[in-house]
């Protein structure tokens, strides 16, 4: 029997304009995994959290990533996958991308590291899939495997870019409880956007992109604007613009939905303004009579790892 625990980090999607082809790593919260794999076939799946998480093999989306990448390499083993970390399901801190990345990664390290970090994004878009109801997108799992900030710049062939979170910044998250599934948030879209929309939406990314790479804060703030996706997904959030709004005024530099929400991020120039922060997003919710969870967090720029 082989055995390796690992934990890979929660992630901020889309990052306002880059809906699908955007995303980063935090490190204030993941998913901590072992896996063991021995002689035979199948897989098992135990879950020692506290929340309930799907342990069936057909429902979990670690499943089909396993199934993926044992199927590409040929082997017929006996995969045991013990979840001992998890974030919130539902969270809107990819939550799923998180345990299909460990799995991947966990997997890949039992298998004598066969698979380059191209490869195991692409494996765990197969989990991704389930949970987005057939959509394989890699702006969580990308930035939950390889750290920092990923563009994704094709997907057929795929190819991304990474680019290191910038040291001073941080994010401030806030998580709600309610619930908006991936599925119905995707729902709302429109299928057609008018061409000037999709002008600023490029332009937007490109601005982003630059801004990252720069470290230049108020390059990011002035970029990280989303003018086709958030004005149908804001609906889910109560009090959206107002939030963003006092954020704002309270030295926040942008504000976002986090991938399909219903978290909520901001993202300031240090940790005593992000502070702040915190405590204007828990009021916010809690005259609406909803409990919240925040994270105070630095970029994660290491990525998945081991940890024993």
């Amino acid at each position: 029997m082989q055995l390796v625990t690992v934990f890979v980090p929660a992630s901020i999607a889309n990052l306002g304009c880059g809906f699908d082809i955007m995303g980063m790593a935090i490190e204030s919260a993941g998913d901590i995994v072992r896996m063991e794999m021995s002689e035979g076939d199948g897989i098992e799946i135990i879950n020692k959290t506290d929340y309930d998480i799907p342990c069936s093999v057909e429902d979990n989306v670690m499943t089909p990533s396993i199934k993926a990448m044992l199927q590409d390499r040929g082997v017929k083993a006996h995969i045991r996958v013990t979840l001992m970390g998890k974030i919130m399901p539902g969270s809107g801190i990819g939550s799923s991308a998180a345990s299909a990345s460990a799995a991947v990664f966990a997997l890949n390290h039992l298998l004598g590291k066969p698979y380059d970090s191209k490869r195991l994004v692409e494996f765990a878009m197969e989990g991704e899939a389930l949970s987005s109801g057939g959509a394989k997108h890699a702006d969580n799992v990308a930035p939950a495997l390889l750290g920092g900030i990923v563009l994704i710049c094709s997907y057929h062939p795929f190819e991304y870019i990474t680019i290191p979170f910038p040291k001073d910044f941080c994010a401030v998250v806030a998580h709600p409880h309610i619930t908006v599934k991936t599925s119905e948030s995707r729902a709302v879209l429109p299928e057609k956007i008018p061409l000037h929309d999709a002008i600023q939406q490029w332009a937007n990314v490109g601005g982003l992109v630059s801004g990252f790479m720069k470290g230049d804060m108020g390059l990011v703030a002035r970029s990280m604007r989303d003018v086709i996706v958030e004005p149908y997904r804001k609906r889910f959030i109560p009090g959206f613009d107002q939030l963003g709004e006092r954020l704002m005024a309270e030295g926040g530099e942008t504000f976002n939905i986090s991938g399909s929400g219903p978290s909520v991020f901001a993202l300031c120039k240090d940790a005593s303004v992000g502070a702040r922060l915190e405590v204007i997003m828990v009021e916010h919710f809690q005259q609406f009579g909803i409990k919240v969870d925040t994270f105070l967090s630095k970029g994660d720029n290491l990525g998945a790892r081991v940890i024993f």
